[in-house]
């Protein structure tokens, strides 16, 4: 669960205040205390489904299911697991705490486990190397014709055909997320699997004013809170037309499977204008 909510770029804190809950609840279910009703209220936040336990519209349903299904009486499986009959009857309605689920679970289907969350891939055997797809150059000369020469760019990569003043290349030690970024103009196309993470950064290098403008070229995904609540305030979001055509470490070119974004900080109207006159798409309006 820890590790669910770091994927969707949440604090201990955010959690809580998204779900109406105090920090202490989480950092408790995190270490494996507390109800199963909050856990289920968590889980359901962070889209964090289970594999293993067969069909079944909700745990305690589930639970149920695979527990007849192996031939167990409620006396049996407390004598196996130690948990009192009521206990286990609980759990099965759907109460009961993570303590007694967790013994439940480790005799009842002790293979269970985190159904990995779904994500859009660039093609049959690209889940490896997902992350190495480069911005084409035709579609790089609309960005520096409306926005201008790129000072930065901070996740680079020795085959992106991005020209910048200055590289960050993790192959020679750089890295993104941790070194200062500097300039006028940071382009920046992250690595998606780490999207919400190259976002805070970003959000963070212009707001401490180490660059004047960004502009981040991104899958369309606004649902996180901190998007919401913090990136949107300060963006410019403009939905790009159709699909980019991205290049393969070997050259060879390859539409995204998924919408993308320009997520730009710190531009001005003309910039903003001049590249609606070179690509389809259009800009978002701010509220």
């Amino acid at each position: 669960m820890r590790l669910a909510r770091r994927s969707a770029g949440l604090s201990q804190q955010e959690l809580a205040d998204q779900l109406g809950l105090t920090v202490q609840v989480i950092h408790r279910l995190e270490a494996g205390i507390g109800s199963v009703s909050t856990l289920l209220m968590v889980m359901a936040a962070l889209e964090f489904r289970l594999s293993g336990l067969g069909p079944g519209t909700t745990l305690a349903e589930r639970l149920r299911r695979v527990r007849e299904k192996r031939g167990l009486s409620l006396e049996e499986l407390s004598r196996r697991t130690g948990l009192s009959r009521t206990t286990i009857a609980g759990l099965e309605r759907g109460g009961g705490t993570v303590k007694s689920l967790q013994r439940l679970l480790a005799v009842l289907a002790p293979k269970v486990r985190r159904q990995a969350p779904e994500r859009s891939y660039w093609g049959k055997g690209d889940k490896i190397d997902r992350d190495s797809r480069f911005t084409p150059p035709d579609f790089m000369a609309s960005i520096y014709d409306a926005f201008g020469e790129i000072d930065i760019d901070p996740c680079s990569n020795e085959l992106s055909p991005v020209v910048a003043r200055r590289r960050i290349l993790p192959s020679e030690g750089g890295d993104g997320l941790a070194d200062d970024w500097s300039g006028r103009l940071a382009f920046v196309n992250p690595p998606y699997s780490e999207l919400l993470k190259w976002l805070k950064r970003t959000h963070e290098q212009w707001k401490a004013g180490n660059v004047e403008t960004v502009v981040c070229l991104v899958p369309i995904r606004t649902d996180s809170p901190w998007f919401q609540q913090v990136l949107s305030v300060d963006a410019d979001l403009f939905l790009l037309q159709g699909r980019v055509r991205f290049l393969d470490p070997r050259g060879k070119g390859q539409h995204t499977p998924f919408s993308l974004m320009l997520v730009a900080l710190g531009t001005s109207p003309e910039q903003r204008k001049r590249y609606a006159e070179l690509v389809s798409g259009y800009w978002v309006k701010r509220s």
